[in-house]
């Protein structure tokens, strides 16, 4: 007989606190995890952002990746590793954040499509792999599995608390009740401070489904890493209109309202009065239960009185109101302290952190989470922010798949069975990941999980096509992570049918996870690359010491469609779109115009919603032009990367 969720709490503790030990030991070790930065955002509103571009030596505080505000894409639980191991420009993060809101996916039956907005209807496009399996891991076994998530999570949260922080995780009724006994377990049952219940209504009253009552709030457990020396200030709330007819019904000479309170007696006994203004008046003391913060609705017909009611409408369903994110903040954190949300969703914490004066650090595994996020703080003209994801993703998942002996030519051996292909002889594989496929003279090379596929590696694999074991017709190169240009090198490369690349299942270690060798063939789908076309691309001169620099888009090729999560009827929309205008694929684009190599610095942005370039708010401008630039003797080096509206990353670089 199956155990109960009650008998089952022990062992999800126990084991929970076993992997966060795990990963803690293994920051010890020579194989550490590190965040990659794929971007240094400087938004484009910042009317400095052309100070900051003339000063980007490592000395500018501004842009001192140890200072600098972060989000990152990948698996928080690998994302808080790589915050605690630190590297040699980011020290470890262990007992710096101040501040921790989480908002953790805990409804069973939510459904996270995602709603896309194309020139002539929407696109609905389920999510991607990895983010299917990581919402269906964590309740494949309801409460249990969600939990067993959690316990690690939670364990590496406490690590990077300060001593005088705060954690605030918001969580449904599903869970509740079995979460604040793991968070006593974790935190200290000591160390517990309060439970809010946000009561945030319902914009028509709601209905009750079945007889039941109207669902209108959740809760926030709020836990301190110490409670007595936890930040914490006084929350007032605005008198009731009600409150102040009844008590603040007196004016005086230069109308002020006040209520009069009795202070004592005179010694002839008269009453001794004296004045509470209402402009001097703090407000009433909040309590634990928040009735005045109402929820964002990611449909804007919920809203019936005012359109400024949803002005901070992202659409993600999940996003919570600024207001309550302010609260918060306002009630434990202090300006300069360092606020955390590993469950970032559409960046309410950082968007209001950034506004309040507070350093943050965002992460989230789905790729639009991250998109949103991103265009949310440029577009409220935040400071420059690095864009990272989690190095090497697929390495640590491997080792928690595989063990602790896994070795990439094990993983390399599994993806060329997978893709149908032969593993030559040792004597002519010694790294074990070269293949044939079968009755043909095509070779097969799988790039290392833990490199971006570029062009040395296409050249190498050409060289062994060529060379290897008397030559080869064509060669497959199978590649985890790809370098943005990709595109172009293949295309620079001209070789035709003889060189095939294509991208290596990213949920594939998900998979060998759940089904291990039962896993077949002809369940995986290995596709295609997307690239960037850009056309003109011209520098002008200005004044003296200053130039212009116009980049334009010509055409964006996307990989092919059946790759999608989407069903026919919305692949078919899809390729219309592709077929009559590619570039509304595009949600965001930004260019570096000085690309060293190594670090994108993003000094020009536009994304679709974005209004101040043109009033379309289903298309990106296809033209930029970066005026008042320092001007350069000799040539330009310029960069322009693309995300279009499914994640998916592309480069182009040119010089002028």
């Amino acid at each position: 007989m199956a155990k109960s969720l009650l008998e089952q709490l022990p062992s999800i503790v126990a084991e929970g606190k076993r992997e966060a030990e795990r990963i803690m030991e293994r920051l010890e070790s020579s194989y550490r995890l590190g965040l990659q930065t794929r971007e240094l955002v400087i938004p484009s509103k910042d009317s400095n952002w052309q100070d900051l571009y003339r000063r980007m030596e490592k000395g500018n505080h501004d842009l001192n990746p140890a200072t600098m505000n972060r989000l990152i894409y990948g698996d928080n639980l690998l994302a808080m590793a790589a915050l605690l191991a630190g590297d040699d420009e980011t020290p470890s993060m262990r007992e710096k954040v101040d501040l921790i809101y989480i908002d953790p996916p805990f409804d069973s039956k939510a459904d996270y499509r995602t709603q896309i907005k194309l020139p002539g209807g929407e696109i609905e496009q389920r999510p991607t792999a990895i983010e299917q399996f990581a919402y269906s891991d964590t309740w494949v076994n309801g409460s249990s599995s969600y939990l067993m998530m959690m316990v690690p999570r939670l364990c590496l949260l406490r690590e990077l608390m300060s001593q005088k922080a705060n954690i605030y995780i918001h969580v449904g009724i599903q869970a509740s009740h079995y979460l604040k006994i793991f968070c006593d377990e974790i935190f200290g049952k000591d160390n517990f401070v309060d439970e809010v219940i946000w009561a945030y209504g319902s914009p028509s009253g709601g209905r009750a489904a079945s007889g039941k009552l109207v669902k209108i709030h959740e809760y926030i457990l709020h836990y301190a890493k110490n409670y007595s020396h936890r930040v914490n200030r006084a929350v007032y709330l605005p008198y009731s209109d009600q409150y102040i007819k009844d008590w603040f019904k007196y004016m005086d000479e230069n109308e002020r309202q006040y209520q009069r309170r009795q202070r004592g007696r005179d010694e002839d006994g008269n009453p001794v009065w004296e004045k509470q203004y209402l402009d001097e008046s703090k407000g009433v003391p909040a309590s634990t239960v928040w009735t005045d913060i109402k929820q964002v609705y990611a449909d804007p017909r919920a809203y019936k009185k005012n359109q400024s009611d949803h002005s901070e409408l992202q659409n993600y369903d999940t996003q919570k109101p600024e207001k309550l994110l302010t609260r918060i903040l306002e009630h434990s954190s202090e300006p300069g302290d360092i606020v955390m949300d590993v469950f970032s969703g559409s960046g309410t914490t950082a968007a209001v952190a950034e506004r309040l004066g507070r350093r943050w650090i965002a992460a989230d595994l789905g790729k639009h989470a991250c998109m949103i996020t991103r265009k949310r703080l440029i577009d409220q003209n935040a400071k420059p922010f690095l864009y990272q994801h989690v190095g090497d993703y697929q390495v640590e998942m491997a080792r928690s798949t595989r063990g602790r002996k896994f070795r990439v030519g094990d993983l390399s051996e599994i993806v060329l069975g997978l893709f149908g292909a032969l593993p030559l002889m040792p004597e002519d594989n010694p790294n074990r990941n070269l293949g044939r496929v079968p009755h043909t003279k095509a070779l097969v090379y799988v790039d290392s999980p833990n490199k971006m596929t570029g062009l040395v590696t296409l050249k190498k694999a050409l060289q062994l096509r060529d060379s290897h074991m008397g030559g080869w017709d064509k060669v497959i190169v199978l590649g985890w992570n790809f370098d943005p240009s990709i595109g172009h090198d293949i295309q620079g490369l001209n070789e035709g049918e003889r060189l095939d690349v294509l991208v290596i299942p990213p949920d594939l270690l998900d998979r060998l996870k759940k089904k291990g060798d039962k896993l077949k063939a002809h369940e995986i789908r290995f596709s295609s690359l997307q690239y960037l076309v850009l056309g003109d691309v011209k520098r002008e001169p200005l004044s003296v010491g200053k130039e212009r620099l116009t980049v334009a888009l010509q055409n964006y090729v996307l990989l092919s469609p059946e790759a999608l999560n989407l069903d026919e009827a919305n692949r078919a929309k899809l390729q219309k779109v592709i077929n009559k205008e590619p570039l509304a694929l595009i949600e965001y684009w930004s260019v570096d115009p000085d690309y060293d190599g190594e670090i994108f610095r993003s000094v020009w942005q536009d994304y679709r919603g974005n209004t101040e370039n043109d009033d379309d708010p289903y298309r990106v401008t296809v033209k930029a032009h970066l005026d008042d630039l320092p001007a350069k003797s000799g040539k330009r080096r310029v960069c322009v990367r693309a995300v279009d509206v499914f994640g998916f990353e592309a480069e182009a670089i040119v010089e002028v």
